[in-house]
């Protein structure tokens, strides 16, 4: 199927905006997202193991709604630490020093160009869904102020879907501390630079640092 000239790309992606933190989909749905650290689970004992699991079951067993855990695999950018060994090599005034520091340049570009070296970042999405609530007779907003009476509406179902998606964030957080994760809730921006480094997987951006 041939694809739609001139149409945005913004017309295939099911977000409608990104606000206070939240990713408003085109259903007025709400997705929170949450940045998690890993485990090295191999390094543990197996008593910590066991107790890791069993941790992590009655985590998900707790939940009375659906999450998504996403994983992003992405080639590490090498380019701003060698940017910074060459500005300490321009520093540096011993001579051994800098020929020590380009040899360690080297070998790095070497290295990397040799060996494919993969960053990961791990995602816990949570969504909220608005109840079905059957819609007021629009007839009769127009007979006071229509645009105050909508604008009220919506800004009140807005806040009651914020707390209970709160809700949800508070127990996904606690859950996972408890499994010896670090978590860190991701703001406007955080969301706005992932989903832009999804779709253009091309560009190297700064990664999301956990707090």
């Amino acid at each position: 199927m041939a694809s739609q000239p001139g149409k945005a790309t913004q017309a295939f992606v099911p977000i409608k905006e990104v606000r206070d933190g939240y990713a408003i989909l085109k259903d007025d749905s709400m997705r929170a997202l949450i940045m998690s650290s890993s485990l090295n689970f191999a390094l543990k004992s197996a008593d910590e193991q066991n107790a890791i699991l069993f941790q992590f079951q009655d985590f998900l067993n707790s939940l009375d709604f659906s999450i998504q855990i996403f994983i992003e695999s992405r080639k590490l950018d090498i380019r701003p630490y060698l940017a910074l060994l060459e500005q300490r090599e321009k520093e540096q005034m011993s001579d051994l020093l800098k020929i020590q520091i380009q040899e360690y340049i080297g070998f790095v570009k070497n290295f990397t160009e040799t060996t494919s070296i993969m960053t990961k970042s791990f995602f816990v999405i949570i969504p909220y869904s608005p109840a079905i609530l059957t819609k007021k007779n629009p007839l009769s907003l127009l007979k006071k102020h229509p645009q105050e009476e909508v604008k009220k509406e919506a800004t009140e179902m807005y806040e009651e879907n914020r707390a209970q998606l709160e809700e949800r964030v508070s127990v996904v957080e606690q859950g996972l501390i408890r499994c010896g994760i670090r978590v860190a809730r991701l703001g406007t921006e955080e969301i706005v630079e992932l989903f832009y480094k999804l779709f253009n997987p091309g560009e190297t951006e700064k990664p999301i640092k956990l707090g």
